[in-house]
Order: structure tokens, then sequence, then C-alpha cells
């Protein structure tokens, strides 16, 4: 392993390497020792520092979450401020999240390898929750974690998108839509009129 690196730099590094290689390979075949020449330090580096192949998956969930609710931010800076604008710009958000990192989702939601016991991955996906809660609580004026009207909102709108999101990264969006034929911008607004359509009713 590199002297040069400092613990903090080492970790930063095996993640970004770690991400590389869960995107190029997928989940089942990802390698430590691929992710360490990724990183270009010592076979044995990431399993030392991350305690193994699903230590190091595990925190790369936990900075996938973070990553999930930074993109969801920035979609909302450019929506309008009126309540639903923000809850549909958040729900494009984890939309554009999954399109970009399809293998990287499927890790964070769907995989059995992250341990979701283990303290930041909790702390993480926790905050990706309270954001989505957060918002319906601005929407309903209700306390989702003590209205269960307001919980079931929260949980039909996070089934709306996250269903959304599933669709499109399994290209089940092709045959209705021609999906891959159209910008972001087009896509994006198929996004905002499903949303819309959907949270209005609820």
């Amino acid at each position: 392993m590199s002297s040069s690196y400092h613990h903090g730099s080492l970790a930063s590094a095996l993640l970004d390497a770690a991400g590389e290689e869960l995107s190029a390979t997928g989940i089942e075949a990802f390698s430590l020792r691929s992710v360490a020449k990724r990183a270009g330090v010592s076979h044995g580096a990431p399993a030392h520092h991350f305690k193994g192949k699903n230590g190091l998956l595990t925190a790369l969930a936990a900075a996938g979450y973070k990553e999930l609710v930074d993109v969801q931010n920035e979609h909302q800076k450019t929506a309008k401020s009126e309540e639903l604008a923000q809850l549909v710009a958040s729900g494009i958000g984890y939309i554009d999240f999954a399109m970009k990192n399809p293998e990287l989702f499927r890790l964070m939601f769907a995989s059995s390898k992250p341990d979701r016991s283990d303290d930041d991955f909790s702390a993480a996906s926790r905050a990706a929750f309270d954001k989505l809660v957060g918002e319906i609580r601005s929407i309903l004026g209700a306390d989702p974690y003590s209205d269960r009207a307001a919980m079931t909102q929260v949980m039909a709108s996070w089934s709306m998108v996250h269903g959304l999101a599933e669709l499109v990264i399994s290209g089940r969006m092709e045959i209705p839509f021609g999906f891959s034929q159209l910008n972001q911008q087009d896509r994006e607004a198929i996004f905002e009129d499903i949303l819309v359509r959907a949270l209005k009713r609820n």
C-alpha cells in the first residue's frame, strides 16, 4: 500500500475505485483485487481498511445515499418554491440518480451485501428517508412519524418514485416512450407529468 495515502484519502480513493468497479462489473462480479488495482494500492488494502468486501460495499452504499440527497437538492434548486414542485423535483432527482448509477442504486436498495445495521449506513439511509418525510410534512402540515395518514403518503410517494426509477433502469420505459431517443429535458418532463398526476390525487 502506498505510504503517500493518509487514512482519509485512502478511504476516499478506495470508495472512488469501488464505485468505478461496481459500475463496470455489477455487484456479483465485484472484486476487491480489482478495486485495489484501480486505486493503485496493494491488493489487501481494501479488505484491511473496510474489513472485507461487504464492508466496502456497505461504505459505498452509505456514500450513495449521501450522493442521492445531493442530487435531489440540486434538482430542487432550479424548481419552483411551491411544496408540490419541490417534492416533484426531489423525485426527479431520485430517478436521475438511479439512471446515472444503476448498479449503485441496486446495491443501496435491493442487495443483501450491505450491512444495514452499520451506523454510517443507517444514518445515511435514514437521512434520505427523513428528507422525504420533511417534504410530506411541509405539504400536509402533519408529522408522518406521529400521523399514520401522513406516513401513508410518504410511502405512496416513495413507492411511485422508486417504481419509476426501477422501470427506467430496467428498460421498461422504452416501449411506452421510446426513452433512449429522448433528451434529458424531455425525459424529465415525462417524469414530472407522471408524478404530478399521481401526487395530486393523493
